[in-house]
């Protein structure tokens, strides 16, 4: 039996279990904090950075879907200071690859667009990079297209954790990571592939999509997956 413990989320007390990270406790007191990698029933990988939160006693930020809680433990979950953190995360998102939401299947469906609303970013300050990257088309009924991709790796544990199929891991080292299948050969390619669609319903934006659909047409959800992998109890 976890032991009960107890500490404060941006003044308030609240009670927590030995085990739990600090995004489990304030989603479990309804304190907001924003996410895009992480997704219920994954292992958390705490990749996009937008889950910062200020701990007392600690000299730097630490992301709440990674950091487990500790018995005392003071979090601070909103300030001037996270919120610019936060605005900075996504502008750098937003930036590396070349996000056209005009044309993208996902547009007004996309959790990338969603969460760069809510923060406020409306433009951003650093150079884009532009990067020219293809879209893979080889699958007969998804397309993967790097151009959108934030490496959130939700398709990549969604395989692994879930489907146990293992189809897809991130190739590279900073600027030059991608997503790839089965040793960077085509999607269409795998023998590993299901083709059950996980990775797709996941992605929070449109790198992943099913073919043939026009823009703003492609709506996703991950309710399904996200109990699948709860039962299996990938990450209690």
């Amino acid at each position: 039996m976890p032991q009960e413990i107890s500490v404060r989320i941006d003044g308030e007390l609240c009670r927590a279990s030995e085990g739990q990270t600090i995004l489990d406790v304030a989603r479990a007191n309804k304190k907001y904090i924003p996410t895009l990698c992480f997704l219920e029933g994954l292992t958390p990988s705490g990749s996009c950075r937008l889950c910062l939160v200020e701990v007392a006693g600690v000299g730097r930020l630490l992301p709440a879907c990674t950091t487990p809680i500790q018995n005392g433990m003071s979090v601070n979950t909103n300030s001037d200071k996270l919120l610019r953190h936060r605005q900075m995360a996504m502008e750098f998102l937003l930036l590396e690859r070349n996000h056209y939401c005009a044309v993208c299947v996902c547009n007004n469906h996309c959790e990338l667009q969603a969460m760069a609303q809510r923060l406020g970013v409306t433009h951003v300050r650093f150079p884009y990079n532009y990067p020219r990257l293809p879209v893979d088309v080889s699958h007969e009924r998804y397309i993967l297209d790097h151009n959108r991709c934030i490496l959130c790796t939700r398709c990549v544990r969604v395989c692994a954790e879930v489907e146990g199929a293992n189809v897809w891991e991130i190739s590279g080292r900073g600027i030059n990571s991608r997503l790839v299948a089965e040793l960077n050969g085509p999607w269409g390619g795998s023998k590993a592939c299901t083709k059950c669609g996980k990775c797709v319903q996941v992605c929070p934006t449109g790198a992943l999509a099913e073919k043939g659909l026009g823009v703003e047409e492609m709506t996703k959800s991950h309710e399904n997956i996200k109990w699948l992998a709860v039962k299996r109890g990938v990450h209690a």
